[in-house]
């Protein structure tokens, strides 16, 4: 004979685990302790970040002069004017806006692809078992990245002199090095050249955005601005690098040994397994990349400082002399907030890029079982 222990009834009007919510599944008072402690680094952000957001828009929607408040009664809104002289205002403002993004894309579209491709190079050097100092080469690849970048680019003008180190090198294998910092001539310009093409037909010189012919368009980076490709190559490629690498070590080998099972070769593997799986990271290095080249400031500032000819001009260097050097408040801030809504539209450009594709139709037919040869009613 067994017994039974007979079960207690829940009270009527009483709900089971009344201590935590419905919704999340915390227990009461945990929400509130949350936000107690966050409250102070919200605060900060607020206050710090999110209301000097705020006031450089409305800035920009001004003609604050830089004196005073920029919320006082003396000043005006001006709706999109300051938009339209830098977009559409057919002036020195709207050129100089075209001529610094036109540097400013020459040089993502180099710096980008560029650090990514050299910092996955590194990472999967110093990832590998067999290479020997590990730990000191990582260190060595790692290094310019925690330099000042200040002190990067004054020992970059010493190295791109007339006279300087690499000038030097050139001449010793027979090359006529260039006055790296003080010319002007783009790149491309300089090949067409080569090859005895001066001028540019009717439909690229006659026809211009922002002021800038197509021409000058395509001229490619000038001998300057390249120079601050290569620097910024040198510098981001390690902190990469190291991005790729813990990327790298959490990967499971299993699929890579099933890959060797199948006959893969080395380059298969890479491009086939390997390469695959590093998709988020990928998506956060062209990110970073792609937000830190469009907000090249301190390069131009302690370098060149826009020349030589505005050549190496960039949109945030243009934004801080509008604004500081010209008081030209308005314009630098519109400047800024256009410089924004590059960047967040580059930015959900590469996320659509490299987003999840559903495996075509003719992919998974391969892995699906094939039919049977045979097949009832087919028989005479």
């Amino acid at each position: 004979m067994t017994s039974t222990t007979p079960t207690r009834a829940p009270r009527a009007g009483s709900s089971p685990r009344r201590d935590r919510t419905r919704t999340t599944g915390l227990r009461r008072g945990e929400a509130a302790a949350g936000w107690l402690f966050t409250a102070p680094v919200i605060l900060i952000l607020g206050v710090f970040l999110a209301v000097p957001v705020f006031m450089a828009l409305w800035v920009s929607f001004s003609d604050w002069g830089g004196r005073g408040s920029p919320l006082s009664g003396d000043v005006n809104f001006v709706g999109f004017d300051n938009y339209a002289t830098i977009l559409a205002g057919g002036g020195l403002a709207e050129r100089d806006f075209g001529i610094a993004l036109r540097n400013n894309a020459w040089y993502v579209a180099l710096v980008v692809p560029l650090q990514t491709a050299l910092s996955l190079f590194l990472a999967v050097l110093v990832n590998r078992a067999v290479l020997r100092g590990r730990g000191f080469f990582r260190t060595a690849f790692y290094f310019p990245s925690v330099t000042s970048s200040v002190a990067i680019t004054v020992l970059w003008l010493f190295l791109f002199s007339a006279s300087g180190v690499v000038n030097k090198v050139l001449a010793a294998i027979g090359v006529a090095g260039p006055n790296w910092f003080n010319d002007p001539s783009g790149v491309l310009h300089n090949l067409f050249g080569a090859v005895g093409v001066t001028q540019g037909p009717a439909f690229l010189t006659g026809a211009d955005v922002l002021g800038v012919s197509l021409w000058d368009w395509i001229a490619g980076p000038s001998v300057a601005m390249s120079a601050f490709v290569l620097m910024a190559v040198f510098t981001t490629s390690g902190t990469f690098m190291l991005l790729f690498l813990a990327a790298l070590q959490n990967l499971g080998g299993d699929v890579t040994e099933a890959a060797m099972m199948d006959g893969a070769n080395g380059w298969q593997r890479f491009w086939r397994v390997t390469l695959p799986q590093l998709r988020p990271t990928l998506f956060t290095v062209l990110t970073l990349g792609l937000i830190g080249c469009w907000q090249v400031f301190d390069q131009i500032y302690t370098g060149t400082q826009g020349g030589p000819s505005k050549t190496t001009l960039t949109p945030a260097y243009l934004s801080y002399t509008a604004a500081f050097n010209s008081q030209d408040w308005g314009q630098g801030a519109a400047i800024a907030f256009i410089l924004f809504v590059i960047i967040v539209a580059f930015t959900l450009l590469q996320r659509w890029i490299l987003r999840d594709r559903p495996v075509s139709k003719r992919r998974a037919a391969a892995y699906l079982p094939k039919a049977s040869g045979t097949t009832d009613g087919m028989t005479r």
